[in-house]
């Protein structure tokens, strides 16, 4: 059994800012794959479902982001898991918008969620770190997370969401490669050549073996007769 963690902040007023894409990447997922309704459970919204032959519970904490790990350790000490079977989904400031990667354990780099989870179940999990780019000053830092992604940005969200969606078995089997195979094929997929074709040279039509070739003009022959004769003949 397999842990997906999305992180977020919960109410429609914060559904579309920068900071829920691990809520809206889990949304996805449930859709995609025919999950279980949503449900109130662990301080979160629970979902069950089946990804491939893994089972796996969506979870998304309810505490605002930065009491994440409280909702994350009681759902792991109910099923029973360990942070091997956790995989969470959060946003990357340091990674460009569209960007996807996947990472084994590691620090918290300041993400709030992280820092929590870390303080309640260890660093040792998997994450999938969505990148959202920075806004270039670090004071910036908390306005830009909690605005609501542009519409201009709508396009590569759906790409991105949609691509990590396609890749979820993978992720739940442990296969991060095919994982991030199935991203990159919603996100950059490969180009058709722009270079058609040349059209063939036709080929020469074949000569008819019953076509009738045209009877040469004769030569006119040559006059061998003397003048004597020719003035002969001309009056005879």
């Amino acid at each position: 059994m397999q842990i997906f963690v999305g992180l977020g902040n919960p109410g429609p007023k914060y559904a579309k800012n920068r900071h829920n894409i691990g809520f809206m990447a889990l949304d996805r997922i449930a859709s995609d794959h025919g999950f279980a309704p949503w449900r109130n459970k662990f301080q979160g919204k629970v979902s069950e479902g089946r990804l491939g032959s893994e089972k796996v519970i969506l979870l998304k904490p309810e505490t605002f982001m930065n009491l994440s790990g409280q909702s994350v350790g009681e759902a792991l000490r109910f099923y029973k898991a360990t942070i091997e079977d956790l995989t969470v989904f959060h946003d990357e400031l340091d990674l460009a918008p569209g960007k996807c990667r996947v990472k084994q354990g590691g620090g918290h780099a300041g993400h709030n969620g992280l820092r929590s989870i870390h303080q309640h179940v260890g660093e040792a999990y998997a994450r999938v770190r969505i990148g959202i780019g920075h806004p270039g000053r670090k004071e910036a830092v908390a306005g830009y997370v909690l605005h609501d992604f542009p519409k201009a940005d709508e396009n590569w969200i759906d790409d991105l969401l949609r691509g990590m969606s396609d890749g979820a078995a993978d992720l739940a089997a442990g296969d991060s490669g095919r994982f991030m195979n199935a991203v990159a094929l919603r996100v950059a997929p490969p180009r058709s050549s722009a270079t058609s074709p040349k059209p063939a040279r036709a080929a020469a039509k074949p000569e008819q073996p019953d076509a009738k070739k045209p009877e040469p003009t004769p030569e006119p022959q040559k006059d061998t007769r003397s003048p004597l004769q020719r003035l002969k003949d001309k009056f005879s």
